[in-house]
Parts: C-alpha cells; sequence; structure tokens
C-alpha cells in the first residue's frame, strides 16, 4: 500500500512539473481578471498579440541552441547592429531589400558564432556562454561605431515609405496582429522541422550526447554551426519586429532579450543540459512571460520591482529543470 501511495505520489509530481506552466499561466488570467477587469478587454487582447514580438521569435531560435546542448549570449548585440544596419539601408535600397540584407546579417552572424565556437573546441554550453557574450559586446560596439551612437527614428526622418515596417508594428488580420500570424507560421515550420526532419532528430542527439552522436555518425560541428546560424536568423526576425513597433530605435535595443529568451525556453521545459525540448513548450514559456509582464503593468507594479520577479523566475525556471532531470 505505502508502495502504491509512493507511485501515486511520484507520478503526481511528474505531471506537475511537467505542466506547471499552464497552471500558472490558468492562475495568473483568473487573478488578474479579479483584480484588474481591464484584462479582459479587447485593447489589452490586441495589445498582447502584439507583444508576440522579438522575444517570441528569438526564443523559438534559443530552443535549438539550447535543445542541442549549447546557449547563445549575443542576441542582445545582434538584434542592435542587425536593427541599425537594416534601418541605414531603407533610404538607399528600399524597405524589402533592407529587410532581406538584415536576415541575411544575422544568418551570417549566427554561422560565425557558430564556426568560432567549432574551431576553438568550445563543446560545452560554459565555454558558449563567454564567448557569445564577447561577441555580444563586440556586436553593440559596432552598432554603436556605425550610428555614432545616436538613434534613428524611422517614422519622421526616413523619406521612403515603410508599409511592411508598419504593418509588423501595428497592423492586423482578423483578430490577431500581424507579428503573432508570422510567429504562428515560424513556430510551425520548426516544429516540422524539429519532428519531422533527420537534422532536427540530430540536434536532439547532439544536445543529449556530443560524444555518442559523433559515434554515431552526426556531424556535430556542422550541427553546432547550423543551430547558431539558425539562431542567428530568428534573431533578425525579431530584430526587425523588434524596431517595426518603436518608432525611435537606439543602438541599446537589444539589452536584456537574452535573458527573457532563456526564460522562456527553460520555462518552457527545454532543459539546459541539452537533448530534450519543444518550440510548442517554448510558445508556452513565451505566452507566461509576456502574459506575466502584461498582468504587472496592468497592476501597476513599479519596474524594478518586476525586474526583481523576472529574476526569481528565471532561478525558479532553472531549478525545476534540475528537478526534472533528476526525475529522469
Amino acid at each position: 500500500m505505502t508502495k502504491q501511495l509512493t507511485q501515486e505520489r511520484s507520478k503526481f509530481v511528474d505531471f506537475l512539473l511537467e505542466y506547471l506552466v499552464l497552471f500558472v499561466i490558468v492562475g495568473l488570467v483568473i487573478v488578474t481578471a479579479i483584480v484588474e477587469p481591464a484584462f479582459l478587454s479587447q485593447r489589452n487582447f490586441t495589445n498582447l498579440m502584439r507583444q508576440f514580438g522579438a522575444l517570441s521569435f528569438v526564443a523559438l531560435g534559443m530552443t535549438f541552441i539550447i535543445m542541442g546542448g549549447f546557449i547563445d549570449l549575443s542576441v542582445p548585440g545582434m538584434i542592435s547592429i542587425i536593427a541599425m544596419v537594416t534601418l541605414s539601408l531603407v533610404d538607399i535600397i528600399g524597405e524589402i531589400p533592407a529587410m532581406m540584407i538584415g536576415l541575411l546579417l544575422g544568418t551570417m552572424l549566427g554561422t560565425l558564432n557558430g564556426s568560432l565556437l567549432v574551431n576553438v573546441g568550445a563543446n560545452t554550453q560554459a565555454k558558449a556562454l563567454f564567448i557569445t557574450f564577447g561577441m555580444s559586446q563586440i556586436y553593440r560596439a559596432l552598432a554603436l561605431i556605425l550610428t555614432g551612437g545616436f538613434s534613428m527614428n524611422w517614422g519622421t526622418l526616413f523619406a521612403h515609405p515603410m508599409p511592411v515596417t508598419r504593418a509588423l508594428g501595428s497592423g492586423m488580420w482578423g483578430p490577431l496582429s500581424i507579428s503573432f500570424w508570422l510567429f504562428i507560421f515560424f513556430l510551425v515550420v520548426l516544429y516540422i522541422f524539429q519532428s519531422k526532419t533527420f537534422l532536427g532528430r540530430a540536434i536532439t542527439y547532439t544536445g543529449g550526447n556530443l560524444t555518442a552522436a559523433e559515434l554515431g555518425g552526426i556531424p556535430t560541428k556542422r550541427i553546432v554551426i547550423f543551430i547558431y546560424a539558425l539562431g542567428g536568423f530568428m534573431v533578425a526576425v525579431g530584430s526587425i519586429v523588434l524596431f517595426s513597433r518603436v518608432s525611435v530605435t537606439v543602438p541599446a535595443i537589444g539589452d536584456f532579450f537574452e535573458r527573457d529568451a532563456i526564460m522562456a525556453v527553460v520555462i518552457g521545459g527545454t532543459s539546459l543540459l541539452g537533448g530534450k525540448g519543444s518550440v510548442i513548450r517554448t510558445f508556452m514559456g513565451v505566452a507566461l512571460v509576456i502574459l506575466m509582464s502584461n498582468c504587472m503593468n496592468l497592476l501597476g507594479v513599479q519596474t524594478h520591482v518586476q525586474e526583481v520577479v523576472r529574476g526569481i523566475i528565471l532561478v525558479l525556471a532553472i531549478w525545476l529543470d534540475h528537478r526534472r532531470h533528476a526525475r529522469g
């Protein structure tokens, strides 16, 4: 009888850990709706949809990097330089070509990160952490050099019309924002890629056991370069969506996005140790992070207090990841 109770308790704990993010989302919605009825308004719903922007895309890319057993702290610098380069080219080559250059730049920077890690033999998450942090400083410095430290106001300064940028920033298609529809598109594509292709599964194998993956014939070095290239592309998409939401873009526009992206990915259930994760679960993690921020703003929580809450959530997410791993 005691053994049966222990097994039932263990199953309950496993279930709770597996779906905790959903319980927290439901609880957060109920409490906020009771305390602040404006939470359920159409205006707030539209605002929530528009917030599925830069963080969402960065988190999708970060999922594959963490799932592959690595991490990327170069996100803030990448967002900054991609935004500044893209905006600098708008009046020269036009809006769409400038965005294409921005996407290519993000992919190239991600490829550079991955290639650097492979060539210096950085095969652990700890080594990747310091190297990508250093790359972030380089990218951000380049953004400052490019702009001379000044902000760019695409809303008033650019002679070239920017309909796509405006659509990404404030456009709606039906009840949902265009940026949210774009997020759903990438979510579906990356889910199919992760679950239905050999390369998607190879990323999981590489993150689960790098040595075993190499012995099994998986080209792990190419996998590492690929996941960082994919991450760079998604950062570029996020950067474009981000500056579309704010008319004034500063060189430090990407600050703290790596923290929130990692938090969303880990909250969603992707293991920091690699080898386990899902973009669908990352969607839940992103939803919780965005919802949490929205709720605190509606409830009038001070900015500094919000930072404390985010820090606590990040620590708890890492602790939960450790608990999931310990329970197998």
